[in-house]
C-alpha cells in the first residue's frame, strides 16, 4: 500500500520562507517522478512543480513559482521536499505531493493524471 504524508505547512507572512516535506512508503522514490499540486479554495488543482527519477536530473515549474520554489527528494528517507520562498498571499492553498503512476517516465509532468497516489494535502497560508 503506497502512502504519502506531507507536513510543514503553516501560516506565514509574505515574504517568508516554508519548506514541505513528503514522507512516501510502500513505493521507492528514486524510480518514480514525484509532484506537487496545490488547490486554492474555489478553484482547480494546479501543477506546481515535479522531479523526474533519480536516473535523470529534470526539475519542472509552473511560472508562477518559477525562481522562488525548489524541489528535491532524499532518496535514503523515501522523502521530497519542497522549498518555498519569497511567498505571497496567491501561494495560498492546499499542497499536495503526488507519485507518477508510471515508472521511471510520464508524458505529462504538469497534468494530475500522470500521478496516481496523493497525500491528504498541507495547508500553506501567507498573509499580507
Amino acid at each position: 500500500q503506497v502512502q504519502l504524508v506531507e507536513s510543514g505547512g503553516g501560516l506565514v507572512q509574505a515574504g517568508g520562507s516554508l519548506r514541505l516535506s513528503c514522507a512516501v512508503s510502500g513505493r521507492t522514490i528514486s524510480s518514480y517522478p514525484m509532484g506537487w499540486f496545490r488547490q486554492a479554495p474555489g478553484k482547480e488543482r494546479e501543477f506546481v512543480t515535479a522531479i523526474s527519477w533519480s536516473g535523470s536530473s529534470n526539475t519542472y515549474y509552473a511560472d508562477s513559482v518559477k525562481g522562488r520554489f525548489t524541489i528535491s527528494r532524499d532518496n535514503a528517507k523515501n522523502t521530497v521536499y519542497l522549498q518555498m520562498n519569497s511567498l505571497k498571499p496567491e501561494d495560498t492553498a492546499v499542497y499536495y505531493c503526488a507519485t507518477a503512476n508510471s515508472f521511471k517516465w510520464i508524458t505529462n509532468t504538469r497534468s494530475t493524471t500522470s500521478y496516481d497516489y496523493w497525500g491528504q494535502g498541507t495547508q500553506v497560508t501567507v498573509s499580507s
